[in-house]
């Protein structure tokens, strides 16, 4: 895509921020905006110049989830998808999944339903004070998406997924902390910066490739059936590290008291035989 309608895509000091931006219908989410947000994925991942990227919103709300105005659908509901057709916001979350480079959320006022869901494979949630989710699908008559009942479980525990997602009901920002949906809490005015803040440490302190691998390591190995695959995959990782430039220069850079110089390219630097690579 050459240009955005439904949202913004900017580069400074090496973090990408894509910002939803229809902050007049409260950034609802649409079949555009889907696409938009795979595009802007996509680009920030390959570009080597990008080391973190913030996905925030336009506006009080970072978005109330799926515009129904719009229909949400990219078929003729008469006949039905085909057998290929994702549902929008598990486009989304599933990129961020997928991605090399981390993903921080910054929020503030409703997140809900898929305005919630495809930032659940971030690696953060910064929120405001006046954030509110909600897993509301039941009470519209139906369902979660966004592969939401994968990756909720994993972050708040089943117990808390079943209530959230059970009742519909929307909750605030301190139970969205309590149950470790949410890392921080900060004023709505401060959230985007605070997210900036922590962009800018992970881009001045570590090793592209190292994160990358990281994690990926942690999501694609969190359901392995014991600790001994887990622990062969990172034998091999760590028995590569002599010849790893990021490694030298990382135990270096901590002797000689310095800010580290990482060198290595996630592009084409990550070791060929993790089993995601292709996958």
């Amino acid at each position: 895509m050459s240009a955005y309608a439904e949202i913004t895509y900017e580069v400074a000091d090496r973090i990408a921020t894509v910002t939803l931006n229809r902050p007049e219908a409260r950034n609802g989410y649409t079949i555009r905006m889907a696409d938009e947000l795979g595009d802007a994925m996509d680009r920030a991942d390959g570009d080597e110049d990008v080391r973190v990227v913030i996905l925030t919103g336009n506006g009080k709300d970072f978005s109330v989830g799926a515009d129904l105005s719009q229909g949400g659908f990219d078929f003729d509901p008469a006949t039905g998808p085909d057998a290929a057709w994702q549902e929008p916001a598990g486009r989304c979350s599933k990129r961020i999944f997928t991605m090399n480079k981390p993903v921080i959320a910054a929020l503030r006022g409703a997140a809900v339903g898929g305005g919630v869901t495809i930032t659940l494979s971030c690696d953060y949630r910064l929120a405001s004070t006046d954030s509110r989710f909600g897993f509301v699908f039941v009470r519209r008559g139906i369902y979660p998406e966004g592969a939401s009942a994968w990756f909720l479980p994993r972050l708040v525990g089943m117990g808390t997924a079943l209530d959230w997602m059970i009742s519909g009901r929307v909750f605030g920002v301190e139970e969205a902390k309590s149950a470790g949906l949410v890392h921080s809490v900060h004023e709505p005015e401060e959230v985007l910066g605070k997210a900036r803040e922590l962009a800018l440490e992970i881009v001045k302190t570590t090793s592209a490739v190292s994160v990358a691998v990281t994690r990926q390591l942690l999501y694609r190995m969190a359901s392995a059936e014991s600790p001994f695959p887990v622990h062969e995959l990172d034998s091999r990782l760590i028995g590569g590290l002599g010849s790893s430039p990021d490694a030298v220069e990382g135990v270096v850079s901590f002797l000689q008291k310095r800010p580290p110089e990482f060198s290595m390219r996630v592009d084409t630097d990550q070791p060929a035989y993790l089993p995601w690579r292709n996958a």
